[in-house]
């Protein structure tokens, strides 16, 4: 018998059961939402075990579970002086832990969590190695990156993703992710054969946004409308076409969507933090969302160096439920924090808030950003070639990524057995056609149908 207890976040998910009967209704919310959703896998007999759980199990059934923590929100008024010198001492204590005696790989970009973390690292001294990288065409998050670097330390490496990165690595990243996200979105993997020389552990800042921000709601917000918001949240754009469409052609019976609200809703009233409708998201988002949509791409990094997340540390999960909203509304314990150890830092461009840092961004409204506005309009008005701001754009676009897209979506015979090849001709139509930002979803989500598919036994 096996005894396993996942994390209050998991950073990776442990499947038990069999891989069997193919489960239509979860594969329907994996379409629209680009996760699977609580314990859902690809197939019905097959469970994801649940964050903050204790497993025991034999023969690959669970025989028991007991959930061991509860996200709740039990908010101890203090100064932001205070909250900010708590996080910072808790903050660095899991960096060294995650970084004694190795070789740290960051990945730096235009935000606040990897800055942060280079921050928290520069203070523990900590042997660091750093990268970004930008898009062929795109904005250039590398410039604020390389002054990160600059002002800690840290070698720096620049990459810039090429276009079509991902047709001749799609197969490596099927048997890696399982197919369990989209993708377009990793586009680590352009870089996946560097990683490994670069150092002993990745330090990475996933889910710093989540933990140390507000929802941007009302406190009293009734469940109801909770629900309303996280289908905003959770409902990517062309998702809920695609979805339907699918839940129609298999005849499963009901509505798609009246079926996906009544799941969100039960998933959230069974966390009952009625004091905090902005606790109650948060913790749902790092039950749900987390587990099965950010931490499915970290096995990039872990498939070539063990990884690191201080905010996916269990302390930090429990300090967060101890912090008032009010703190954690607009990032403000980051940013004090970043004021506090190193000046040089915050003085960088906050690229959400260009051209302000972390002392003026409040500035970031009319009239003090109207020069910025006006020069970057114009900027593009005497530049007006396609700016390339999303993954997707890298791979679908121009000639030669059309032919590799439309090889994966139209010339799977295994593919075209589970799911009618109109729908799939439908929206690649409507993609190419109509919206091809609203359905580059749906499209992302055909192609990685379309890969599990082949590789299904």
């Amino acid at each position: 018998m096996r005894e396993i207890k996942t994390n209050i976040i998991p950073s990776k998910v442990i499947f038990t059961g069999e891989q069997k009967t193919l489960d239509l209704k979860a594969i329907c919310v994996f379409s629209a939402l680009g996760f699977f959703l609580d314990d859902d896998s690809y197939f019905v007999e097959q469970k994801a075990l649940k964050p903050a759980t204790e497993y025991k199990i034999e023969n690959d059934k669970i025989i028991s579970e007991k959930e061991y923590f509860k996200w709740f929100y039990n908010p101890k008024e203090r100064s932001l002086k205070q909250i900010t010198e708590e996080f910072a001492f808790l903050f660095e204590q899991i960096l060294k832990e995650q970084s004694e005696n190795k070789k740290v790989i960051l990945a730096l970009s235009g935000g606040l969590d990897s800055r942060t973390q280079a921050c928290g690292l520069h203070h523990i001294k900590a042997d660091v190695n750093s990268y970004s990288y930008s898009f062929s065409g795109g904005h250039d998050e590398t410039k604020y990156s390389e002054r990160i670097a600059k002002v800690c330390g840290f070698p720096f490496h620049n990459w810039k993703i090429p276009n079509g990165y991902l047709w001749d690595k799609i197969e490596d990243l099927a048997k890696i992710n399982g197919c369990y996200s989209d993708f377009t979105h990793p586009r680590q993997m352009a870089f996946i054969e560097k990683y490994a020389a670069m150092g002993d552990v990745f330090s990475l800042g996933h889910w710093g946004d989540v933990l140390f921000d507000d929802m941007g709601i009302p406190d009293d917000l009734s469940v109801e409308n909770q629900v309303e918001i996280l289908l905003k949240k959770v409902l990517k754009k062309g998702g809920l076409a695609l979805a339907t469409s699918l839940w129609k052609a298999w005849n499963i019976e009901g509505d798609f969507k009246d079926y996906l609200y009544e799941r969100l809703k039960d998933l959230l009233v069974k966390i009952n933090i009625p004091e905090s409708a902005n606790a109650q998201i948060r913790a749902f988002k790092s039950l749900y969302w987390a587990p099965r949509w950010t931490s499915t791409n970290l096995s990039i990094f872990e498939s070539q160096r063990p990884i690191s997340l201080p905010y996916y540390d269990n302390r930090m999960c429990e300090f967060i439920c101890t912090v008032p909203e009010k703190y954690l509304a607009k990032r403000q314990i980051q940013i004090e924090y970043l004021k506090m150890r190193n000046s040089k830092l915050a003085e960088i461009t906050w690229q959400s808030q260009k051209p302000f840092n972390l002392y003026n961004y409040h500035l970031n409204k009319t009239p003090y950003n109207l020069p910025y506005r006006i020069f970057d309009k114009v900027k593009r008005t005497i530049n007006p070639q396609k700016f390339i701001q999303r993954n997707w754009e890298l791979q679908f676009l121009g000639a030669e990524n059309e032919k590799q897209l439309q090889n994966w979506l139209f010339n799977n015979p295994k593919m075209n057995d589970i799911l009618d090849s109109t729908i799939t001709k439908d929206f690649y139509q409507k993609f190419k056609t109509i919206d091809d930002v609203y359905y580059s979803h749906s499209v992302s989500m055909l192609l990685t149908l379309s890969l599990f598919f082949k590789n299904k036994e």
